[in-house]
């Protein structure tokens, strides 16, 4: 009888699993700017059937490069976010789409409060069909804002993973100094989102249509 019921539980959990993998789509990735990184973090990890966001530097002309490297400006990198997503889930069309409306596609010097290289908005893409998805998604956000784009969609270079500390900032309770005194880098995190003027600006392009305002 004891063999009976674990053969049973067995084919059961097998099922399960068969059923698990059947479902689960694709592991795929986009790559894009969208100004301050930690930002594009918090809001797409938010995003059902988004696996992760990895922080990064891309688009620029020294390997490696450090933080400090790329914020000083000069090595023509972007604050850039690896995002990997299950295709069963959610869409490349639909994570472009998302991204347009997270940022202010109408600024070519950077994003909000953030001002230089580092911070502007960019699309790379690796592929003729990553190119054609974004370039759709463009079109269809111009067409929605009523405004010119300027956000370029860039051929894929070398995606450099930005330092530890970056990573998960958004909602870490690792303490970090700030003139308001020490704080858990997710408090950090929000006093700098507000203070930046993201969602306010995010909402006044895009209304009903921003995804992540108020993130």
């Amino acid at each position: 009888m004891f063999r009976s019921l674990l053969l049973t539980v067995l084919i059961v959990a097998g099922f399960a699993a068969q059923s698990h993998r059947a479902s689960a789509g694709e592991r795929r990735h986009i790559v894009v700017a969208g100004g301050c990184f930690w930002c594009v973090e918090a809001d797409f990890e938010k995003v059902a059937g988004v696996i992760e966001a990895v922080l990064g530097y891309t688009g620029g002309s020294v390997d490696n490069p450090t933080y400090k490297q790329v914020s000083r400006g000069g090595t023509g990198h972007y604050e850039a976010v690896k995002i990997t997503y299950d295709s069963a889930r959610v869409n490349r069309d639909q994570l472009y789409s998302m991204f347009f409306r997270s940022v202010d596609p109408t600024d070519a010097g950077g994003q909000f409060c953030d001002r230089g290289e580092s911070y502007r908005t960019a699309i790379f893409v690796s592929d003729p069909a990553e190119k054609a998805a974004a370039e759709k998604a463009k079109a269809n956000a111009q067409a929605a804002l009523g405004q010119r784009i300027v956000t370029p969609i860039l051929q894929a270079g070398p995606f450099w993973k930005a330092e530890d500390y970056h990573q998960d900032y958004y909602k870490s309770s690792s303490l970090v100094l700030t003139r308001f005194g020490p704080l858990s880098m997710a408090k950090a995190y929000k006093r700098y989102r507000d203070a930046c003027g993201r969602d306010e600006r995010v909402r006044a392009l895009w209304g009903g249509d921003a995804p992540f305002a108020g993130g």
